[in-house]
C-alpha cells in the first residue's frame, strides 16, 4: 500500500494563503496530482515518447510570443561577447529579432574594460533593454564576494546603474541545507534581498535549476520549492523559471524516495501565481528517459518541450498577460552561439495559437 504523505500543518497554512501549488502539505493538492500517470509529461505521449509540435501551430492565428518581450541570457553567447565585444553582439541580437538582454556578468572577458554606464547605453544604443541579471546568492568563504550576502548595497548600485527592472540569483537557496527550517532561512535571506530591490525600483528574483523540486532531507514529503514559494513574501521576492530545468525536474523528482508518486507539472506552478513569474527562460530539450535529467539540451525549437502551450497557457491566464512577462532564450552550451540565437528568435516568433485556444 502506497503511504500517504504527512501534513505539514504550517506549511499548508502558508500555501494555501498565497494560493501557490501546495504538494506535500496539502492532502487534496497530493490527490489532485496523485491523478495524473507519471509518464504523462508535456512534450511527450502518454508511453514517455517525444511528440514534436504540430504543423498547425505556426503560420496561422496570433502569435503566442507577445511583443516586445523576446530577450536573451548572454551566458548563451559569451564566446561571442570574449571575442567580437558587446556592440557586435547586440547588434546581432537586435538583428534577430530580440528585444531585451539578461546579463550573467558585466564584462564576460568583454575585450578592453567597459563601465556599467557605457554598457547600459551601448545596450540601448542596439535598440534592446538591459531586463536583469544573476549575481551570486553567497560565497561564505570570501566576506567581499560579490554576491547578495556579501555586498547587497554595491550588486544593486550596480544594477541601478544598468537601469535593471530586475536584478536576481541563478543560486539555489542550500545556503543553509536542505532541510525545511533550512529554506526558511533561505527565504529570510530572499526576502530581506527582496525588500532592498524594491526600494530601488527593482524586483529581486530567484531562478531554478532542478534540484529547487527535490525533496527535504527532514521531510521527505515535502518539496523544497514548495517550502521557498510558502516561505517567501509575493511581493518582495519573485521567480525566474528556467522551463527547462523544470521539465527535468519533473522527471527526476516525480517520485519521494520511497517511491510514493509525486507527479507534478510546470506550468500548473506559474498558472497559481503567473505574477510571481516576471521573467522565464526559454531552453529546449529531447527526451530521453536515458540521460539523468530526461532530457537532452537543444537549441529553441529542436527540442520536445511544447512552447505553444506553455506560452499561451501562461499569457491567457495573466490579466494583461501579454505585456507583464519577459521570455529569455537560453542554451547552456550551445554548439554556434550565433545560430543557437537566431534559430530561437525564428521558432518562438514564428509559433501561433491553434484555433480554439
Amino acid at each position: 500500500m502506497t503511504r500517504k504523505p504527512t501534513p505539514d500543518p504550517d506549511l499548508a497554512r502558508r500555501l494555501s494563503r498565497r494560493g501557490v501549488l501546495g504538494v506535500a502539505a496539502g492532502t487534496a493538492a497530493a490527490a489532485l496530482t496523485a491523478a495524473a500517470p507519471a509518464a504523462a509529461v508535456p512534450g511527450t505521449t502518454a508511453t514517455g515518447a517525444a511528440s514534436r509540435p504540430a504543423a498547425h501551430d505556426r503560420g496561422r492565428g496570433r502569435p503566442v510570443l507577445p511583443p516586445g518581450r523576446l530577450g536573451v541570457q548572454l551566458y548563451s553567447l559569451r564566446d561571442k561577447v570574449s571575442t567580437l565585444g558587446f556592440a557586435t553582439v547586440f547588434a546581432e541580437l537586435k538583428k534577430y529579432g530580440y528585444d531585451e538582454a539578461e546579463f550573467a556578468g558585466y564584462t564576460q572577458g568583454a575585450a578592453g574594460p567597459i563601465t556599467l554606464p557605457q554598457l547600459r547605453k551601448l545596450t540601448r544604443d542596439h535598440g534592446l533593454r538591459p531586463i536583469g541579471s544573476h549575481v551570486g546568492y553567497h560565497d561564505d568563504a570570501n566576506p567581499n564576494g560579490y554576491t547578495f550576502a556579501q555586498n547587497l548595497t554595491k550588486v544593486l548600485d550596480d544594477a541601478e546603474a544598468l537601469g535593471l527592472k530586475h536584478i536576481g540569483t541563478a543560486s539555489a537557496p542550500f545556503r543553509h541545507g536542505a532541510t525545511v527550517d533550512a529554506w526558511k532561512r533561505a527565504a529570510e535571506d530572499f526576502n530581506t534581498y527582496g525588500e532592498a530591490a524594491r526600494a530601488r525600483g527593482m524586483k529581486f528574483y530567484q531562478h531554478n535549476h532542478a534540484e529547487e523540486f527535490s525533496f527535504a532531507t527532514d521531510k521527505p514529503d515535502v518539496r523544497l520549492y514548495d517550502v521557498l514559494l510558502a516561505e517567501t513574501d509575493p511581493g518582495l521576492v519573485y521567480l525566474e523559471m528556467d522551463i527547462y530545468w523544470a521539465y527535468c525536474a519533473q522527471f527526476r523528482f516525480g517520485r519521494q524516495a520511497d517511491g510514493t508518486p509525486r507527479p507534478f507539472d510546470p506550468l500548473d506552478y506559474v498558472l497559481r501565481r503567473p505574477h510571481r513569474y516576471p521573467l522565464f527562460h526559454v531552453k529546449d530539450g529531447i527526451r530521453d528517459d536515458s540521460v539523468r535529467d530526461g532530457y537532452r539540451m537543444v537549441d529553441v525549437g529542436d527540442g520536445d518541450i511544447d512552447y505553444r502551450r506553455f506560452l499561451s497557457r501562461v499569457t491567457a491566464r495573466t490579466p494583461g498577460g501579454r505585456r507583464h512577462h519577459h521570455w529569455q532564450a537560453e542554451h547552456d552550451n550551445p554548439a554556434d552561439s550565433f545560430a543557437f540565437a537566431r534559430k530561437s528568435s525564428a521558432h518562438l516568433h514564428g509559433l501561433r495559437e491553434r484555433c480554439g485556444d
